[in-house]
């Protein structure tokens, strides 16, 4: 990534991860040339020359909905999505904390006996006096109590307040916790989202909590409280861990509401396992071991999985992965993950980049930006994510994600600014030839094989993400990310990433940025003539690699997949695991589109 500063967990509430260590770059993936596992439900995951699999499920209802239908195949799915949980962290390998377990309860949240009670408040009209509830009704909470409480702590309600006061006196659990949601106008599953993710936090190291926040929105408290309370435990013991149980205080605990809480923990840990990845050092998580991680976390999910070493790579002649890894000891890999149930509505592409380290290459970064470039492979780690998180939901459409991986390092080796390079193409055909004048652009060069390679399995629609300019940052701030591609599309996934609370915004393609990629000597070169529209150029280099009937976005997550500062709302110091729960909500979209 050209980037100068500051960008397989699976799902099953309550299930730990192994013992973490530091032995992931010992245990390197030792596929040799192709290998496809046979990964169905019953499968060993033994290595085989040829082998499907599917992980099927029926066709759900959309992620919003508050009265979906729990499926028959949700709990298998649900374990052998908890299972790829734990194969994503793999013994021996760093690892987070694992997150609550969750139940629903209807009782009165002034008698439930907790180690704490976390009720949200937002600020008052001018005729109240400090924060009131958002709304009276039971099982909301305890008015009047709270409203004592509120007094005592001198809260004003607003977004990201946070207080604790005794409970003796006012409620059965020891400790009463009190969030700001903000303006009562203002309320919507964001703002709910990050009450609970700072709830989280206020409550670590506790054992059971409840809270009638869920009786807002249950699906936003879960992933809060999930995602909030995130500690990544590889290398050193938290201080809190985070909290044990968690009770959630809902109107009716039926099988609608149980089916909310099961998508919202399968999307949680998905994300979870994205930030895994991202936050496993660079010399734990060289290309190998991540191809091994996620291979076995996708098997662990019912997956097809297929591994490329650097002697496939070479046969088959992908020469923008191989260029970009040359500089490396640690070779490159292509990775592929595949959800196939059973008659799909859609076929959908999947592309992230995964360069595990990114120096610069011989255009070597400056020392400040290369702290953070151990998150240059966000974009795998999502796609990765988000394959497992569709067959954990069993969303009706078919999923394959391609996986290209290599670290970007200088050497004797390494690719030269001034090379030219011939991209993959496929059999019998001849790629496209691309001029190197910056080795720091390696992840457009990486990703262009793989993009050839996906839109080989003719798919409906092409989703690819990358951390791949810092000119995303310079334009949107690192908490948008950049969305383009076709515009229907684009539009479509802009808007769902910021239903999500993700964030996105459309960015356009303006076609006089790509005459600054016209190369004398090549088919194209991977930079432009100047700096502006860095982040609309590097996409007009993409899209020379996509076919000219493919709908297709890419999502450029440079700043937004990686925040370096002190958590706030439910996102924590490391990798945020965006966009996992935008890659979610558009499949979704998708398979009912």
């Amino acid at each position: 990534m050209a980037r100068q500063s500051a960008a397989p967990r699976s799902v099953s509430s309550g299930s730990k991860p192994s013992a973490s260590g530091r032995s992931a770059s010992s245990r390197s993936a030792s596929h040799r040339g192709t290998s496809t596992r046979n990964t169905s439900a019953g499968g060993t995951g033994a290595t085989s020359s040829a082998s499907t699999a599917s992980a099927s499920g029926a066709k759900p209802k959309r992620a919003n909905t508050k009265t979906p239908a729990a499926t028959a195949a949700a709990p298998a799915r649900r374990r052998r999505a908890s299972a790829a949980r734990a194969a994503g962290t793999g013994a021996g390998t760093a690892a987070s904390t694992a997150p609550p377990q969750f139940s629903l309860t209807t009782a009165d949240p002034g008698k439930v006996k907790a180690d704490a009670l976390i009720v949200g408040l937002h600020t008052g009209a001018e005729e109240h006096a400090g924060a009131v509830l958002p709304f009276e009704p039971e099982p909301q909470s305890p008015w009047a109590q709270v409203q004592r409480a509120a007094e005592l702590a001198g809260i004003s309600g607003a977004l990201g307040e946070v207080a604790t006061v005794p409970g003796t006196d006012l409620v059965a659990a020891d400790r009463l916790v009190l969030v700001g949601l903000g303006e009562i106008y203002r309320l919507d599953a964001e703002r709910v989202r990050k009450a609970a993710g700072n709830a989280a936090r206020a409550v670590a190291g506790l054992g059971e909590v409840a809270t009638t926040l869920s009786a807002i929105d249950l699906a936003a408290t879960v992933e809060g409280l999930a995602l909030g309370g995130y500690v990544f435990a590889g290398y050193k013991q938290p201080s809190k861990p985070p909290v044990r149980s968690v009770k959630l205080l809902v109107p009716s605990a039926d099988k609608a509401a149980k089916e909310v809480l099961r998508r919202a923990v399968v999307t949680a840990e998905a994300v979870l396992l994205a930030r895994d990845l991202i936050n496993t050092p660079p010399n734990d998580l060289p290309p190998a071991a991540f191809a091994e991680r996620a291979a076995q976390a996708g098997a662990a999910a019912g997956l097809t999985v297929e591994v490329l070493d650097e002697k496939a790579l070479q046969q088959k002649g992908f020469g923008g992965i191989l260029a970009v890894g040359a500089g490396s000891a640690r070779p490159p890999r292509l990775l592929r993950l595949s959800y196939r149930p059973a008659r799909p509505a859609a076929k959908i592409a999947l592309v992230g980049k995964g360069v595990t380290y990114d120096s610069g290459g011989l255009s070597l970064k400056p020392m400040p930006g290369m702290v953070e470039m151990t998150s240059d492979m966000s974009g795998a780690a999502a796609v990765v994510a988000a394959t497992i998180g569709a067959a954990a939901l069993g969303l009706p459409v078919a999923v394959t994600a391609t996986v290209p991986l290599a670290e970007n390092l200088p050497s004797g080796s390494a690719y030269r600014p001034a090379d030219v390079i011939t991209h993959y193409a496929g059999k019998g055909k001849q790629g496209k030839t691309s001029h190197i004048l910056n080795t720091d652009a390696e992840g457009r060069i990486i990703l262009a094989d793989a993009i050839v390679r996906a839109a080989e399995d003719n798919p409906d629609y092409l989703l690819e993400t990358a951390t791949l300019t810092g000119a995303q940052v310079v334009a949107l701030g690192n908490r948008t990310m950049g969305v383009m591609g076709t515009d229907e599309l684009r539009d479509r996934v802009a808007e769902l990433a910021r239903q999500t609370g993700e964030g996105g915004w459309a960015m356009p393609m303006p076609e006089e940025l790509r005459e600054g990629l016209q190369s004398y000597l090549a088919d194209i070169q991977n930079v432009g003539a100047g700096r502006e529209g860095g982040m609309l150029t590097a996409a007009h280099y993409l899209a020379a690699f996509v076919p000219d009937e493919l709908p297709w976005a890419h999502l450029d997550v440079a700043g937004p997949a990686f925040h370096p500062g002190a958590p706030y709302g439910y996102t924590t110091k490391g990798g945020t695991g965006v966009p996992v729960r935008t890659l979610l909500a558009t499949m979704e979209d998708l398979a009912d589109a």
